[in-house]
């Protein structure tokens, strides 16, 4: 079976540089605010002017639904949904539905990338591995399920992994439970997938995980798994 790293370029390979990775840890940011912004860093990126960047940040609480999102997966409507308090937005990125709120690491990678990485599998399963490693940092062994996109840790979800790629640049990207109020999932069937839980940091450890310590596990393993240096000023605040 084929392993990530046989399909990963081999250390050395001469691979087309980024300019480096500006990782920005920007707090707590409304949801379409994000797409705002990712959508000007996207074109930016498609003109080759502008930095390779990782986006750090938490929503607060909002239900999105992927392009192929069955609505049958929102357990309420989306006007009961709105009435608790939680946005609900349809999205351009791929997956099912999903949930976002305090204590979650959203990722939003903001990459052209080089030909050797052009896979949307490997892009995927690359992800994957940058989650596995941040699980490791806090003792806890992630893995993957197959047939499943995401990182799980026995039979429930530990973060969820949802992207686009419009000309080989991306957007959207991944949710890590960190300290997250698992509650909010009530809502919906997570990523349209029945029958499984889901998990955090925190409830895995007994303990709350600090959302710093989760940024900073995070930027180290993208770098490492995408093969990039950090350009710059590393933004990491409280």
């Amino acid at each position: 079976m084929q392993t990530l790293s046989s399909t990963l370029p081999r250390a050395g390979a001469a691979l087309p540089r980024p300019p480096g990775l500006r990782a920005s840890w920007l707090g707590r940011v409304p949801y379409a605010d994000g797409l705002r912004l990712q959508e000007k860093l996207v074109q930016e990126c498609q003109k080759e002017t502008g930095e390779y960047t990782l986006l750090l940040l938490e929503h607060p609480a909002v239900v999105t639904l992927g392009r192929g999102a069955d609505p049958s997966h929102l357990l309420f409507t989306q006007a009961a949904i709105r009435e608790t308090g939680v946005e609900v937005f349809e999205t351009g990125r791929g997956g099912d539905v999903t949930y976002h709120g305090p204590g979650q690491l959203v990722g939003y990678p903001i990459l052209l990338l080089p030909a050797p990485f052009r896979d949307l599998h490997l892009l995927m399963r690359m992800v994957e591995e940058v989650l596995i490693g941040v699980a490791g940092d806090f003792g806890i062994q992630a893995g993957r399920v197959e047939g499943l996109t995401g990182v799980w840790v026995g039979n429930e979800k530990l973060a969820a992994i949802g992207m686009r790629v419009s000309r080989w640049v991306t957007s959207h990207g991944f949710a890590l439970n960190v300290a997250t109020d698992l509650s909010g999932f009530d809502l919906i069937v997570p990523c349209g997938i029945r029958g499984r839980g889901v998990t955090s940091l925190s409830r895995l450890l007994g303990r709350t995980v600090d959302m710093q310590g989760a940024v900073r596990s995070t930027i180290t393993h993208f770098a490492r798994v995408f093969q990039c240096e950090l350009a710059g000023e590393t933004h990491v605040r409280g």
